[in-house]
């Protein structure tokens, strides 16, 4: 294994570990759920190391969360909320190429525009994943209302604001701080 393979994999194993510490150290809301800093690590590494990396770093974090005392109820259930809702936020390397183009050309506005897209992108696919364990696993809990009403109501109220953090930070970060998304 060369020196940059082994340099990406140690950076894989210590941001999906900085992603589990930021997702403990969360604001928790009264119904479930808490607001956290977690998808900003994976998504670092999806810009910085590609499509395979970002969402290694996921399943990773996703692993790391379901072992260290995640809410299981069924295998099935565990694979959607931590196995693919986490997984899938890497996919915000799909903007990778665009992304670092406009980093080369120095242009802040756009890099935030890619980064937001990005982040965008992973945080609705993974929001996707847990709406669906909601509706399949948790429905006893929508009472009367509709378990999709409810399962996307539960999920959007803390999904949504731990990705507009993730783009907050993110943009800060990647302005302020350009090298972040170079490779040596």
């Amino acid at each position: 294994m060369n020196n940059k393979k082994l340099v990406i994999l140690m950076e894989i194993a210590i941001m999906a570990g900085l992603s589990f510490i930021l997702g403990k150290l969360a604001f928790s809301l009264p119904q479930g759920g808490s607001i956290s800093f977690g998808m900003l690590p994976i998504v670092l590494v999806a810009f910085r190391h590609g499509l395979f990396a970002g969402m290694a770093t996921g399943l990773l974090e996703g692993v790391i969360s379901a072992m260290m005392g995640g809410y299981i109820l069924h295998w099935l259930q565990a694979i959607l909320d931590f196995g693919v809702a986490s997984t899938v936020i890497g996919l915000a390397a799909v903007v990778r190429r665009p992304l670092l183009n406009a980093l080369h050309d120095g242009n802040k506005t756009v890099i935030t525009g890619y980064m937001t897209t990005g982040v965008l992108l992973g945080a609705t696919l993974s929001l996707i994943a847990h709406v669906l364990s909601g509706v399949v696993f948790f429905s006893e809990y929508a009472g009367d209302q509709n378990p999709w009403i409810y399962s996307i109501i539960y999920n959007v109220t803390h999904m949504v604001p731990s990705a507009i953090l993730t783009i907050i930070v993110g943009s800060l970060l990647f302005a302020t701080a350009p090298r972040l998304l170079k490779v040596a």
